[in-house]
């Protein structure tokens, strides 16, 4: 999968709330047709429309809106089908 360098420059991710207060997701950014989410333990992934797909991305806002069921969907349904990951090195 191709690496990214980050691209937010001064944007701040949204806080993801997580209702069971032990999500492995932190924070949320989203786009049209886009979703980036940045895990406890693991860096940044960039889903889109291509990987996994529209569908899976717009349930993924959605997911995240509600800030319940974005990490066991994207277990469930999604796993490594990612468009990108931030590279953590500087």
């Amino acid at each position: 999968m191709p690496v990214w360098t980050g691209g937010r420059e001064g944007r701040a991710m949204q806080p993801y709330r997580g209702s069971d207060g032990d999500s492995g997701i932190v924070a949320y950014e989203c786009g049209p047709d886009w979703i980036e989410v940045r895990f406890r333990h693991g860096g940044t992934y960039r889903y889109d429309a291509r990987h996994p797909g529209v569908d899976h991305v717009l349930e993924m806002q959605r997911l995240a809106e509600a800030g319940d069921g974005l990490n066991t969907y994207i277990n469930r349904f999604v796993r490594d089908d990612y468009s990108a990951r931030e590279s953590l090195d500087p």
